[in-house]
Order: C-alpha cells, then structure tokens, then sequence
C-alpha cells in the first residue's frame, strides 16, 4: 500500500509539471503568434579561408620551426611574386586572371519542402552577384515530399543554368524521388558511394474512417460540384470510380516525373529507373543517374586550388517569444523524459 501510494504521489508530482510548463509554452506560442516575424539575413562565408586555415594549423603541428620559418618564408616570396604578375595583367583595374567563384549552397528538405523559400532568396542572391565563369554546388539531402514544393525547388535551380553558371549538385546521403527531381536538374551529378539515389515513382495514401462512422451511427455528409472534385475522402464512402481517378492521376504525375528526369538526363533508361526503386551510388553511376563517385569535401577541395569558395545561407532571425518557446518545448521534453525515466525506476 506504502508504494502504491507513493507511486501515486509521484504520478501527481509528474503530470501537475507537465500541465504546469504546457500552460507556458501555450502562452509563450501566443505571444509569438503576435509578434512580427523578424526579416532574416543572408550570411557569407569563405570555405577557402576554412581550408588555408586547417592547412596551416596542420602544417604548424608537423613542421618543426625551422622547416615552418622557411615554409612561411617560400610562401610569402610566392605571393609577393603572384601579385607582381597579377598587377602587370592588369586591365581597366580588374585581373584577368582572377580566380573565379564558386558558390556553395546546402539544402536539407523535409517533405512538405518549405526549405525552398530559403533556397529561393540563396539563388537570387547568387545570380545577383555572380560572374561568367562561377559555379554553383548544391548539396542535395532529402528523401522528397509533395509534388508542387519539390517542383517549385528544381524550378529554383533551373534558374541557375538559365543564367549561364555551371550547376553541380552533389549528394552526400540522399537525394531521392523530389530530391533526386531537384538533383537531376544538375550539369553533373556527384554522389558519395553509399548514397542513396532514384526513388523515381509517386506515392499516396489516405485513411478512411467510413467503416467506424456507420458503426457508431454517425451521419457524414460532403457536397461536391464538379464529379471529381473529390475522389477519395477521410470520412465519406469510397467508390470504384473515385479509387480509378486518384490513380489515374497519380499515374499522370508520375508520367510528368519521368519526362523531367528524361529532360535532364539523356543517358537514362527512364523505363528502367523508373520503378519507384532507389539504389546506392555506385550502382547509380552504372545506371547514369549520378555522373561521378565522389563526396562534396574531395569536390570541394579540388575546386580551391581553381575557385575562390563562398558557402551562403539565408538565416531567419526568431524574435525573443519564438526563442523562449523552442527553450519552452525543449524543457517539455526534458520534464517528460525525466518522469517516464522515473517511473520506470519507480516500477522495477
């Protein structure tokens, strides 16, 4: 009796803390609701200074300090003699030579695909600053999502080609059904051996809730104008008819997708790829959906010793309510995670 009443106590303990930070995090997330959303901001970083730096503090741990003072000094000689050059080459006060851009962009999407008004206001930046010559590497990571969010993601970076820059987009994980729409859009493709890449098919599903209805005596009623304008429903009764449409135009988005992908990549079976199946890089290459074995850090790096690189992100800025409601929701799951752990102890 003494424990089930303890147990009791706690169990009290535990959901009165719960309801308690609900309450906040309820009225945290109204304050928020209120408060203008904060404009972001577009941030700029050099991937080549990264890479010099990382060179030097490598060199700094092996070179003993006579081979590092002599490796600082060739350096330096070098430079100086790579400005003499640089300035003697001159004309109208720009190098000729100079090392053209390339632009690193990295887009993680989910499957609702609301990272592309990000990506959108990323490209424009780029096409707003960019140079004949520069380059555009995307790092694709996501497994799709809806048709219309991924469609407008590979609209996004058709725009890049459109203006005349090289497009190379590169997948380190996966890249698959809307991804591999957004990746396929690329000049070349470069996929990490254990990538996952295809997935070229169109998938849908809905429960349906009729059965329970009826068994419970409830009424549902949906009035329609147009006969498909729905075709199948959450609470209505499905019909043969109905089923045959949706399918009719799931087959009709797939075909859409199949003649985007046969658009982009000349080389590829569409009718073999074309399964809704997915396979890893080095059997991707075999079946020319990628073009290159090769991870995003060995493109990269190769690519310093020719461009100068410039990774860009569009960054929303949250205001004070939405900070303290994310704080608010990690200590919700903190407080739970606590109590089940307790509980469990409690138990055994």
């Amino acid at each position: 009796m003494e424990f089930l009443f303890e147990y009791g106590l706690f169990l009290a303990k535990a959901i009165t803390l719960v309801v308690a930070i609900l309450v906040v995090v309820g009225v945290i997330i109204a304050m928020a609701s209120k408060q203008k959303q904060r404009p972001g901001n577009l941030e700029f970083d050099s991937i080549s200074d990264v890479y010099d730096d990382l060179k030097h503090q490598a060199e700094a741990v092996l070179l003993d300090k006579e081979q590092l003072k002599a490796k600082q000094k060739a350096d330096k000689k070098a430079e100086k003699q790579k400005k003499a050059e640089e300035s003697k080459k001159k004309k109208d006060a720009e190098k000729s030579d100079a090392k053209p851009n390339l632009f690193v962009i990295n887009f993680e999407g989910s499957s609702m695909a609301k990272e592309v008004d990000s990506l959108r206001k990323e490209i424009t930046a780029v096409l707003c600053v960019a140079k004949e010559g520069d380059e555009v590497l995307v790092n694709v990571e996501s497994g799709g999502g809806v048709v219309h969010g991924y469609g407008l993601a590979a609209s996004q970076l058709k725009r890049i080609k459109d203006k005349g820059l090289k497009l190379t987009v590169s997948v380190d994980k996966i890249a698959a059904s809307g991804g591999y729409m957004m990746a396929c859009v690329a000049d070349e493709i470069i996929s990490a051996p254990f990538a996952i890449i295809g997935s070229i098919g169109v998938v849908a599903q809905i429960p349906n809730f009729n059965k329970v209805l009826k068994k419970n005596d409830i009424d549902y009623e949906m009035h329609t104008a147009g006969d498909f304008k729905r075709t199948l429903t959450l609470f209505g009764e499905n019909t043969e008819e109905g089923r045959e449409k949706f399918k009719e135009e799931l087959e009709e988005v797939h075909q859409m997708f199949k003649d985007f992908v046969s658009q982009h990549r000349k080389d590829v079976d569409i009718a073999k790829v074309a399964t809704g199946e997915y396979w890893y890089g080095q059997k991707a290459l075999e079946l020319s959906l990628v073009d290159k074995i090769q991870t995003s850090d060995d493109y990269l790096l190769a690519a310093n010793e020719t461009h100068k690189l410039y990774r860009l992100k569009y960054a929303t800025k949250k205001n004070l309510a939405q900070k303290l409601g994310l704080a608010a929701s990690h200590g919700v799951e903190t407080a739970i995670n606590k109590a089940i752990t307790q509980l469990k102890n409690t138990w055994m």
